[in-house]
């Protein structure tokens, strides 16, 4: 039976990319259907998701049921879940065409795994899944029907200055940042950070964890193996820079010395819509670029003395097959630690250096394998903060 509609699974819907995906498909509702609705705690707010939308499933992984008495939308449409482990199965069913993942970190790395088993389109935005397991993604996706679609700005600038060219063509790929709150701070001014200026992003609205990576700049870090994995590019041709007005979202430079670029305001929505309606464009009420107007664009190298992260980043690709999954574990618990007021903001890449030298790898690379990995790195990175970084 063919569907008249594209019928969405969003995980991760009562964040800021789960947000404005609703909100997109409320434009396009002739086009788009939600049939799954997840949060981790956010009932509230899925459930006002829920009675909007009326899906299917929704899904709440953060709370332990017997212990709430919570639900979810209009029990006649919807079937509710508390449960962890949901999402796992139900990406699986027949009924949903393209599974958004917009979890934050390696909790996302399962749905995308099954999803893309199950021969799903996923419309990518937890780049953790790819930065822990790239390897296992990849074979999978060689093997599977499915497809995988990035919806950060940067890999989806990528795609686009991709399209109708030569892999074995390319020379560089630029990925650009924003250089986040602290680009002009000194390594003295950078000692007594807050977490309140550590969220202040300068260009972009986003959640607590990705902007505290934008500040460390450990995103882009986890954005270069994302991009190495994507697109099947050595990691030495994936160069970092600087560029604090966000309008040019990253270049790639070709052999005859040519570079095309994908620019535009900073706005999730154009790389969300792009992702669920590929390789098709459709109309977006976004913010346009006006010609009208002078425009200064700067760029500059990354100081990695100031920001360790992004070289702690393409070292663990270099290390060991499991190094990557490493670095995930340990930053998101240090950034945890740091959001929580038990660590100093420079002591985040000190924590992820020590588990990367301390934490070996050698088991073959599969799912379970980095399951355990990833708990084990964990429980160090906890024991470092507990007793200090010195």
């Amino acid at each position: 039976m063919k569907h008249n509609k594209i019928r969405i699974a969003i995980l991760g819907s009562t964040g800021s990319i789960g947000k404005q995906a609703l909100e997109i498909i409320q434009k396009h509702d002739r086009l788009f259907e939600v049939v799954l609705l997840s949060a981790h705690s956010n009932w509230r707010l899925l459930d006002e998701q829920a009675k909007t939308f009326n899906p299917k499933y929704a899904v709440l992984t953060g709370l332990v049921s017997e212990n709430y008495n919570i639900k979810i939308g209009n029990p006649a449409k919807t079937k509710m879940y508390v449960d962890p482990h949901a999402l796992n199965e139900l990406v699986n069913l027949p009924e949903i065409d393209i599974v958004l993942n917009s979890l934050v970190g390696f909790a996302g790395f399962s749905p995308t795994y099954y999803a893309l088993k199950a021969h799903k389109k996923v419309a990518l935005a937890n780049k953790e899944s790819l930065v822990v397991g790239g390897a296992i993604i990849t074979e999978l996706l060689s093997q599977s029907k499915g497809s995988l679609i990035p919806i950060d700005s940067e890999h989806s600038a990528m795609l686009q200055s991709l399209i109708g060219e030569e892999k074995e063509d390319i020379e560089e790929i630029i990925i650009t940042a924003s250089g986040g709150p602290f680009r002009s701070l000194s390594l003295e001014e950078m000692q007594d950070v807050s977490v309140e200026q550590a969220l202040q992003h300068p260009n972009w609205n986003m959640g607590s964890k990705i902007t505290i990576d934008s500040a460390t700049m450990m995103n882009k870090g986890l954005e270069i193996i994302e991009a190495h994995w994507l697109f099947d590019i050595p990691i030495e041709k994936i160069t970092p820079i600087v560029h604090p007005e966000s309008i040019i979202h990253s270049m790639v430079t070709y052999c005859d010395g040519s570079t095309k670029a994908q620019l535009g305001p900073p706005d999730m929505k154009v790389p969300i819509l792009y992702a669920l309606s590929y390789p098709r464009r459709l109309p977006l009420n976004s913010s346009r670029m006006d010609w009208s107007q002078k425009y200064r664009l700067h760029f500059e190298p990354v100081d990695n003395s100031r920001f360790p992260c992004i070289e702690l980043a393409i070292d663990s690709v270099r290390m060991h097959k499991g190094g990557p999954a490493i670095l995930n574990a340990a930053n998101e618990i240090a950034v945890t630690q740091f959001l929580e007021g038990k660590i100093k903001y420079i002591d985040i890449p000190k924590i992820i250096e020590r588990c990367l030298n301390k934490i070996h790898f050698s088991s073959a690379l599969n799912y379970d394998a980095l399951v355990e990995l990833d708990q084990q790195t964990r429980d160090y990175a906890r024991t470092i903060c507990q007793h200090g970084t010195n």
